[in-house]
């Protein structure tokens, strides 16, 4: 038996070590996951103002910054009773829609596609024959032999420099990559374009919000107030480019992301069976109507799926202090009553307490703690929470839309529905789900334009807005389904402070070590049965780790008591066989 190690994974947001213990077939046995930073938030958080929370936690990532303001946000009402006006709910509903899919386009292209498209063996293609692929599968218009040719040219001019830049540190040439040149030629090519596209699809945030990233949110609504005859309110002219952003978001799901998914899977369709792991499934759900505590609302449900049963799916509650719980038996913290408890966030504790091994190191000390992140568990059981659950919560309350897409896209695969719980699943739910939130923002673009016929234009609602009318002790869950799965955000107010502030992110979720009971999180637990081709570069482990959409954050970032800068820290790639 021997270990393998990945430090840092790459193509992600922030720090991840993944270790694998490989028989001598070349087989996954066991693998650990371990975040090698830590994330003070909760910490600084204490004793603040909780209308400012928001600006704090959404620092939490440049990334993933507008889900974890409308966590904050949502929490603070939740806490207060503050119910939002409706043309607030369909403007927050349009940003969170327009995340997923900016999110997911980028992460397929730049972060994800990389682990099937070999982008080296795009110098062999013939454009002419990607031409002919291109006009099968879509009326894209970027179609001629020519434009591919001149796309070749590109790749070919970085290669020859020597430096391959964006294209760096990947296994070319890796004996796994399957596809024809042609293909990896469009695929190249829709990730060029993809990185131009997201300057369309950000307008809506920058409008709603001020800019992006880190829009700018406010409690008790939005702060975008709406008058058609204002240059400085949301008036006709930005309504048109809003519009117009949708257009461009639909028109490059439908015709480039949605087609080179069903152009890349049919080659690499033994990922159907590879992957999963858990069979555990939970969401928070998500695009709420104005009263956020009717879930029946919700277009994502809020749902738990335990061992693949569909049927009997349940929804769970975030507040239930028995069910709802953090472990930290393996993770580099202490809890005052012991680390074999688990406690529930409102009554959850961040201190620190490192005692691992200091870089550099072999290994990690797996039978001891190893990880930055906690351990959350519901009702005891490890659960993946992202695109895939959704999808699946979706599909078994029957979403007609996404019941259609579901099979039509097993059907186009020629695969069985076992097949959506593995890393080929997970990536074709992402895709899925985007399309479906793709089309949501044109329904609610509608939704928005008969409230300001209907002179429906408040957009914040102040009750409750001053610490004096506040309750002494407060609590409250503020949910958010980012892209990457369920967000909680649990806070405690007391005389109008932050008392206690927890975030439970999707990654801690996935990407939890151990628990007491020695079970192993998503991660951990999809990479086991895994058969590594070649084992000195391990593309697999990339592959189905990538299909998550890890986000541990982007570099550590240390502040002393008086918000002095104290210290950062990165890491380079660093691959190592023993």
């Amino acid at each position: 038996m021997a270990r393998l190690v990945v430090d840092p994974i790459t193509r992600i947001e922030g720090h991840l070590r993944i270790e694998a213990e490989v028989d001598a077939n070349s087989v996954i046995t066991e693998a650990y996951s371990s975040g090698t930073m830590v994330r003070g938030i909760e910490v600084i958080l204490e004793g603040r103002d909780p209308r400012d929370a928001w600006a704090f936690a959404q620092r939490a990532c440049g990334v993933c910054t507008t889900v974890h303001s409308f966590a904050s946000i949502r929490s603070v009402e939740d806490a207060l009773g503050i119910q939002i006006p409706s043309a607030a709910n369909v403007i927050r509903n349009l940003m969170i829609a327009q995340q997923y899919v900016h999110d997911h386009v980028m992460h397929f292209y730049h972060l994800h596609a990389l682990d099937w498209v070999d982008v080296v063996d795009a110098l062999r293609a013939d454009p002419k024959g990607t031409s002919e692929i291109q006009q099968a599968i879509s009326p894209w218009p970027n179609s001629s032999p020519g434009y591919f040719a001149d796309v070749q040219a590109k790749v070919q001019a970085i290669v020859d420099s020597g430096q391959l830049s964006i294209f760096a540190n990947a296994y070319w040439g890796h004996p796994a990559y399957k596809l024809p040149p042609e293909v990896n030629l469009l695929a190249v090519a829709h990730y060029l374009e993809a990185l131009d596209w997201q300057r369309h699809v950000t307008k809506i945030h920058t409008i709603f919000g001020g800019k992006n990233p880190h829009p700018n949110f406010v409690v008790g609504g939005v702060p975008m107030p709406i008058d058609l005859d204002s240059d400085t309110a949301l008036n006709a002219e930005r309504l048109a480019i809003i519009s117009d952003s949708i257009t461009r978001i639909i028109d490059f799901v439908d015709q480039v992301y949605l087609p080179d998914v069903l152009a890349i899977a049919p080659y690499y369709l033994d990922y159907a069976g590879l992957g999963e792991g858990l069979g555990n499934f939970l969401t928070w759900g998500e695009l709420p109507g104005v009263d956020h505590s009717d879930t029946s609302k919700f277009v994502v449900p809020r749902s738990l799926i335990v061992g693949r049963d569909l049927a009997g799916m349940t929804e769970p509650d975030p507040n239930d202090m028995d069910k709802m719980q953090e472990f930290i038996a393996h993770s580099w913290y202490e809890y005052g009553g012991g680390d074999a408890q688990g406690l529930h966030p409102w009554e959850g504790e961040t201190t620190f307490n490192f005692t691992g091994p200091q870089p550099p190191y072999d290994h990690l000390e797996v039978d001891q703690k190893y990880s930055w992140l906690k351990s959350p568990r519901w009702n005891g059981m490890p659960v993946e929470v992202g695109p895939l659950a959704r999808v699946l919560a979706m599909y078994a309350s029957g979403h007609d839309q996404t019941v259609d897409l579901v099979d039509g896209t097993l059907s186009a695969l020629g695969a069985p529905i076992e097949a959506v719980f593995s890393t080929l699943g997970r990536t074709a739910a992402r895709a899925i789900e985007t399309k479906v939130f793709a089309d949501q923002l044109r329904t609610l673009y509608g939704e928005l334009i008969a409230l300001i016929k209907a002179g429906d234009t408040e957009t914040h609602n102040g009750d409750r807005w001053e610490p004096i009318s506040w309750p002494s002790k407060a609590r409250g869950f503020g949910f958010m389904e980012a892209p990457r799965g369920a967000l909680g955000h649990w806070i405690v107010i007391g005389n109008g402070k932050i008392d206690n502030y927890q975030m439970v992110v999707p990654t801690t979720w996935n990407a939890s070590p151990r628990d007491a009971q020695g079970q192993a999180g998503a991660y951990e637990a999809s990479l086991v049965g895994t058969t590594l081709a070649k084992p000195e570069w391990p593309l697999e482990i990339l592959r189905t780790i990538h299909s998550f959409d890890p986000c541990m954050a982007c570099a550590i970032h240390l502040v002393d008591a008086d918000g002095e800068q104290v210290g950062e820290a990165s890491t380079g790639l660093d691959v190592c066989w023993t």
